[in-house]
């Protein structure tokens, strides 16, 4: 499905991805994870070309994406969904409005339109606020219309890159479980930037760790979490003991058995 080969960023002195390479398979869901500044996003975001890497390649599904002229990466971005971490709605228009606007400026009939956006919400569990604008809906719901305006395309592959980052922690859990919902049923495969360790140990099928623009470690979550090789494995691991221990105390003291 996609497949990344020694992948290289610099901006100025700055090495933001060095010698990158990773294989995801159709339907697996991989989550990306490292320190804040490690490379993450920008990695993330060479795949569809929002950032054009420096070198290296980025084959999906069996097409090149990197040498790829502007006409032909507009067709292939189209089966490529990007959750970004800003909302990027347009305040005048509804969340149907938003999500059908791609489709509609595709060459797509707006009744079709209309009709596949409709169904994008429903399956975010927004089709009850599809005549709402953004100011009239949390920010948690604002970023579901975002998810729904990428499902709408109904991409082969997505690429979420931190989308919970802009919200309220109350507001998070709203959003993760969407994603949890897409990647059970896998109908399509998932690249996730996320610092959120539950959701990556429940979710994933394959952790990667970055640290300075590279892979330190891969593998399945029990295993980087359980028995990590490298220092930020290890550094994760002893911030979820940390929690854990946390949540034990806490539950203790509220005489929850």
């Amino acid at each position: 499905m996609l497949n990344i080969q020694n992948l290289y960023k610099q901006f100025g002195s700055l090495v933001a991805v060095n010698d990158f390479s990773l294989h995801v398979k159709r339907g697996e869901t991989v989550v990306l994870m490292g320190p804040s500044g490690c490379g993450k996003s920008t990695t993330i975001r060479t795949i569809n070309r929002l950032i054009n890497p420096d070198s290296g390649s980025i084959l999906f599904a069996g097409t090149e994406i990197a040498s790829l002229p502007a006409d032909q990466l507009r067709k292939i971005r189209k089966r490529i969904g990007f959750v970004f971490q800003q909302f990027n709605l347009i305040g005048r228009l509804s969340a149907v409005e938003n999500v059908m606007l791609g489709l509609v400026m595709d060459g797509m009939p707006r009744e079709l339109a209309h009709d596949k956006a409709v169904e994008a919400l429903r399956k975010v569990g927004l089709e009850n606020r599809a005549n709402h604008k953004p100011s009239e809906m949390s920010g948690g719901q604002q970023q579901r219309v975002g998810i729904a305006r990428a499902l709408a395309f109904e991409p082969e592959l997505m690429l979420w890159d931190e989308p919970t980052a802009s919200l309220d922690p109350i507001l998070v859990r709203e959003v993760l479980v969407i994603m949890e919902e897409l990647a059970k049923y896998r109908a399509s495969t998932m690249l996730v930037v996320t610092h959120e360790i539950s959701f990556a140990i429940h979710v994933a099928d394959r952790i990667v760790l970055m640290d300075k623009g590279s892979i330190v470690e891969e593998g399945m979550p029990e295993n980087v979490f359980g028995n990590p090789q490298s220092h930020i494995g290890r550094q994760y691991k002893e911030l979820i003991e940390y929690q854990q221990s946390t949540n034990a105390r806490t539950l203790g003291a509220h005489g929850v058995a």
